[in-house]
């Protein structure tokens, strides 16, 4: 009996159960809580941890002033289902995050939180970004239990908090083996249009401040805008962003034009329409590729603001401050030629998925976390990054089920393969 045959109809209520919950804002616990009630209820050992923010603030993806309210309390659970002799084979992590990022209803046209069906697309915050994912991985162990024979391993099914937070769970399951056996590979089931991803973007976080000098707007010039400064600067980081797109290449991201992207995303300045902007605040998101650290990557752009800096007397005598907040994505990258990567690409050839050429995404995933620690960590799963993040958020249902026929079959290969 075929995965969709066997268990179609429970994977859909499981989803639009899941979705259902609110896990914004650091509120995965209710989720979490019913997510290890069903997995004992199918039969999976469960193992529940916790990141504790004094090991977390010594990760170097995460501030050192971490504050406690954003790790306490969020959940992550694990369910393990065991193949014949486990010691005897090798252990296989399907992940998946239970976090979603907030949204604004007031540009969906049904409710974020009701699964909402139209044909074979799944509207619902979380459909594609990514509960999905967490819940197929459920359904594609269980499958591989049923039908295995003369298998030996494990598979662990994961449903983790804090990935849009920076990946809370993940870190503190990386950094501390919340089970009591070794993990030889992992499968982030994250959306990637049922194609497989082995190399993912890193990223830096960084916030400008700089200082003029305010005047009333009737006398401007016995001020110092800081906008013209700000322009300045961001002209040398556009003209180090191109640069750094002819440069720094990667077999994996030829496709893109700009495959190292900065943004500035937020940029607040001024206190008042009649007084000349004395302040700016900036935060900048700065692109790393695999191969690059986080701190080469700063120290490049910190290179382009004091050539800006050197060149502008005012800013000599008043020097910008350029420091890191939030949390950082450390790049990460495996070799085409790892096992998991040959067991998914074979399980897709067998579900006639023909375009199975690995591939690098500019986007950071928990993935990161788990090849940090030496676990093999291939990205694959249904839906597209395109829908993530985005109003009437939507996946298509028939590439859930195909996802999990070849879940289940990437998990079948790489057991027989390693034992």
């Amino acid at each position: 009996m075929s995965f969709t045959d066997r268990y179609e109809d429970e994977l859909r209520e499981f989803v639009e159960s899941l979705l259902r919950f609110d896990t914004t804002a650091c509120d995965e616990r209710p989720a979490q809580e019913w997510f290890a009630e069903r997995l004992e209820g199918l039969g999976f050992e469960t193992f529940v941890w916790t990141a504790d923010p004094e090991r977390l603030a010594e990760h170097p993806s995460f501030p050192a002033d971490l504050a406690d309210e954003a790790i306490v309390d969020r959940p992550s659970v694990g369910g393990v289902l065991e193949f014949g002799d486990p010691e005897a084979g090798p252990t296989l992590v399907l992940n998946g995050h239970v976090d979603v990022v907030p949204a604004d209803r007031e540009l969906w046209t049904s409710d974020p939180f009701e699964p909402t069906w139209r044909g074979d697309d799944l509207v619902a915050r979380g459909a594609a970004d990514m509960k999905c994912g967490t819940a197929v991985g459920v359904f594609a162990a269980r499958h591989l239990k049923d039908t295995a024979e003369g298998l030996d391993g494990r598979i662990v099914v994961e449903s983790v908090a804090g990935e849009e937070d920076g990946g809370v769970g993940a870190a503190a399951a990386a950094m501390d083996n919340p089970y009591p056996f070794e993990r030889d590979a992992a499968v982030v089931t994250e959306p990637t249009e049922l194609r497989p991803v082995i190399a993912t973007e890193g990223s830096v976080m960084k916030r400008l401040r700089l200082t003029g000098r305010s005047a009333h707007a009737a006398r401007a010039w016995r001020g110092e805008s800081v906008l013209p400064h700000f322009e300045r600067v961001r002209a040398a980081f556009a003209d180090l962003e191109a640069e750094r797109a002819e440069r720094v290449t990667h077999p994996l991201y030829e496709r893109f034009d700009n495959p190292w992207p900065i943004n500035v995303g937020t940029v607040e300045a001024g206190s008042w329409a009649s007084s000349v902007p004395s302040s700016l605040v900036a935060e900048l998101r700065l692109g790393v590729a695999p191969g690059e650290t986080v701190d080469e990557v700063e120290a490049e752009f910190a290179r382009a603001l004091d050539a800006v800096v050197d060149a502008s007397e005012w800013l000599s005598a008043h020097p910008p401050a350029f420091e890191r907040f939030s949390v950082q994505f450390e790049a990460a990258e495996i070799a085409p030629d790892e096992p998991i990567v040959a067991a998914l690409r074979e399980a897709m050839a067998d579900r006639g998925l023909s375009d199975s050429e690995p591939r690098g995404e500019t986007y950071g995933a928990d993935s990161r976390h788990y090849v940090a620690a030496g676990i093999p960590t291939v990205v694959f799963g249904p839906g597209s990054v395109d829908q993530a993040h985005f109003p009437d958020e939507t996946i298509a249902w028939s590439e859930v089920l195909t996802a999990g026929e070849v879940l289940a079959e990437t998990g079948r290969r790489f057991l027989r393969s390693e034992s």
